[in-house]
């Protein structure tokens, strides 16, 4: 009898100032090589915005950021976008992030699937596989691991051993060695995905912010309707691009104090 695939959702964490097609490609790319594994049947995408808390350069605000995200996807039938992280006073943590939606994916589960209790005091689902979550980025941010205060190492280790990670790769950067010079990502390899980008696709939001604040095109860099939503508002321009400037990155700024579980 054929094992069942387990359930898969990928999340991907971000600025997305503005969303790009390469974002959106990565959900794609994702979902053929997890599909590809034979052991993963992904379900859903999950676009999740940072919260103007960040205090990241040129961020414009999160009501917009949320908007363009949702324009872009309308054409997907399998990628959403989630306010929860933007609607945050302050900016969270990623794996607090992926806490909140892991709860919320098993709460889903539980209901769609009832529980059955074995009468050992432990409840178990009726059937198929537990739904699984994990982090889809480019390469460029496992190298954020290595910024020094930038994560806490046992984030890091939740985020790559309790959940996982689906690495795209990006130009010439190199998701192996990333994980090979880190030795938490190194204990927890066989729990990272890394997937080869033969088209390669240089987009990046910070050129896209570069050439429209330049007044040069952007077509067929970012969907259209994002396009005519920037004009709409006026976003970046040069004075957007000088918001939260001299500010601490607020990770650098947070990481030093503990963060209380979800629970709490």
């Amino acid at each position: 009898m054929a094992t069942r695939r387990v359930p898969l959702v990928l999340l991907a964490c971000g600025s997305f100032n503005p969303i790009t097609n390469q974002h959106m490609r990565l959900f794609e790319l994702a979902r053929d090589h997890m599909h590809s594994t034979g052991q993963y049947q992904v379900v859903g995408g999950i676009v999740s915005p940072v919260s103007d808390g960040y205090g990241k350069q040129g961020l414009v605000l999160a009501k917009h950021r949320i908007a363009m995200a949702k324009l872009a996807l309308q054409s997907s039938n399998w990628v959403t976008v989630d306010e929860w992280e933007s609607q945050q006073p302050d900016w969270t943590e990623t794996v607090v992030t992926m806490r909140y939606h892991y709860g919320r994916i098993l709460e889903e589960y539980e209901q769609s699937t009832g529980m059955h209790d074995d009468f050992s005091g432990t409840t178990t689902p009726l059937s198929g596989p537990c739904p699984q979550l994990k982090l889809l980025c480019g390469a460029d941010f496992l190298d954020t691991f290595k910024i020094p205060g930038l994560w806490r190492d046992d984030h890091v280790e939740e985020v790559a051993g309790r959940f996982g990670l689906v690495c795209v790769s990006r130009g010439g950067l190199q998701p192996e060695r990333a994980v090979h010079e880190s030795d938490t990502l190194s204990r927890q390899r066989q729990n990272i995905f890394l997937v080869r980008e033969w088209v390669r696709n240089e987009t990046s939001a910070t050129e896209v912010r570069r050439a429209l604040r330049r007044d040069r095109s952007v077509k067929y860099l970012i969907p259209d309707s994002v396009i005519e939503y920037i004009h709409q508002h006026n976003l970046y321009t040069e004075d957007s691009e000088r918001r939260n400037k001299g500010t601490v990155l607020r990770p650098l700024a947070k990481q030093a104090q503990p963060v209380k579980s979800l629970d709490d």
